[in-house]
């Protein structure tokens, strides 16, 4: 194994992730998750995700160390989450990052959290071969508070923002339109599960910002308020008639809406930057409906298309640890030690000075 030992710390949302890597390997990846304590108020709570946290950073903290089977001594570096992300939940993790550098007397890294989902297609496990990632990539990044389209022409210097949402991020709109169906908490798997049964083209749903007068300004960029707010006057008008909702037919053709508008423009992305790859991270990557057109679109375009392992594709510290690896290889400076945090971090801004 070659390349800095480098530890990484994630704390945006409502994971506690703790990885460790060495070069581009995965030594370990332990992550603590608040999910449960968040379904009783249907989506996350900021203070209860920053309590969260300050609980299991240490117990995640050290199982990790336990796992890879090293010592905080052995470390070369360690990597944090500076944003974007909830404000509360990422001073946790960025306090203790602090804390455990100043004490090994260790540089560390305030790094963006947006950046490091891509970094994650650049690991292996233990034991694996590492694939080569060609760069330049054209980036799609989903989860339940991004949804951001990236071109990366090199991961340390040159990540540019060809769009994102303007409102809710699509793991958002899955949440909301979740428990507009009554289905539980989080809204992705319950979606995924119930559209099983159901019909994608039995409703046609709104396609956000695709329409024509749309393309000179928010071509790239995404919007899902408009759709969560079509499924909700869907169901409202099923109760004022007295029918049932089609609960599967629903979930299906939200979802097709979804996916729909996240793969068109992610390969519209790929033939206007002649980048002929795609790269999806985010945990909304775990929606097989997702996976299932953007291999079969991204084939029929010629593109080549990248999707990291489920466990690397949520907020988890392997793949922050991965970037403070890349930062190291390439010479930058650690951040000072009065980083702050910064929830609307821009995606151009790999590392706080």
């Amino acid at each position: 194994m070659t390349g800095p030992l480098v530890l990484g710390i994630e704390s945006s949302c409502d994971e506690t992730g703790v990885g460790i890597v060495r070069g581009r390997e995965v030594l370990a990846n332990v992550i603590a998750s608040s999910v449960d304590e968040q379904a009783r108020f249907g989506g996350v709570v900021p203070e209860i995700a920053a309590r969260a946290h300050l609980e299991a950073m240490r117990p995640t903290l050290e199982r990790a160390l336990e796992v890879a089977g090293v010592r905080i001594a052995d470390l070369d570096a360690v990597a944090v989450t500076a944003g974007p992300g909830l404000a509360g939940a990422l001073m946790v993790g960025v306090g203790a990052a602090k804390a455990l550098a100043v004490t090994a007397r260790k540089p560390l890294y305030g790094v963006n959290h947006l950046v490091g989902h891509v970094t994650a297609d650049q690991l292996h496990a233990a034991g694996e071969q590492p694939v080569p990632v060609e760069l330049p990539t054209v980036a799609l990044l989903v989860s339940g508070g991004h949804t951001s389209l990236l071109l990366v022409r090199d991961l340390v210097h040159d990540i540019a923002l060809l769009g994102e949402t303007l409102d809710d991020a699509a793991g958002e709109a899955f949440d909301k339109t979740a428990r507009l169906l009554g289905l539980p908490y989080p809204g992705g798997p319950s979606i995924d599960l119930a559209a099983v049964e159901g019909d994608p083209k039995a409703i046609r749903f709104p396609r956000g910002l695709s329409a024509a007068k749309d393309r000179e300004r928010h071509r790239f960029d995404f919007s899902f308020s408009g759709l969560k707010t079509s499924v909700a006057r869907h169901v409202e008008r099923a109760g004022i008639d007295g029918s049932p909702v089609a609960v599967a037919d629903v979930a299906a053709s939200f979802r097709e809406a979804v996916v729909d508008v996240l793969v068109t423009k992610a390969l519209d992305a790929c033939a206007e930057t002649g980048v002929p790859r795609l790269l999806l991270g985010g945990g909304v990557v775990a929606n097989r409906r997702l996976r299932e057109v953007a291999t079969a679109r991204a084939a029929a375009a010629g593109v080549r298309l990248r999707i990291p392992p489920f466990a690397l594709c949520t907020d988890n510290g392997a793949m922050i640890a991965g970037l403070g690896a890349r930062l190291v290889e390439a010479g930058i400076a650690p951040s000072g030690a009065g980083f702050g945090v910064d929830s609307s971090l821009p995606v151009d801004q790999v590392v706080l000075g």
